[in-house]
């Protein structure tokens, strides 16, 4: 799509500081502790853009998966410096793509960038949570 971007799965290429930095940043896991961003990075498929030239990540995005029914997209987000040159558009073409997610049912949640995931076939629909913090149901 874009030259002067890539996108890659290699976790050795992670700029973990770029992103536990940027997830912090984000509306939906500005409390989120370091050490359970970097653990959900470990249980996750990881997609990092990077800038051709230079090597800089510039964006991120992972997805929980089971590789066969279930993949949930998540912390999603591009370096607010490099937004406005498809490197979003890059990463879902990329994610929905890839042979752990392409056949599987997959979710996201999110109140923004509607439109970038409809373009990739995502669809707008209720769905049921269960937050940690709850209490447990008495048996």
């Amino acid at each position: 799509m874009n030259a002067d971007f890539v996108i890659s799965t290699d976790r050795t290429r992670l700029d973990l500081e770029f992103v536990v930095n940027g997830i912090q940043s984000t509306y939906w896991a500005s409390t989120r502790s370091r050490g359970d961003v970097i653990s959900s990075l470990e249980h996750s498929l990881c997609f990092g853009a990077f800038e051709s030239a230079s090597g800089q990540q510039v964006g991120f995005a992972r997805v929980v998966t089971d590789g066969i029914t279930f993949s949930w997209l998540c912390d999603v987000f591009v370096d607010p410096r490099f937004r406005g040159r498809g490197i979003g558009k890059m990463l879902v073409a990329e994610i929905v793509a890839h042979p752990e997610v392409k056949r599987t049912n997959s979710y996201l949640g999110t109140k923004d960038a509607h439109s970038l995931y409809e373009g990739f076939g995502f669809q707008r629909w209720e769905i049921m949570r269960r937050d940690k913090k709850a209490a447990q149901p008495e048996h």
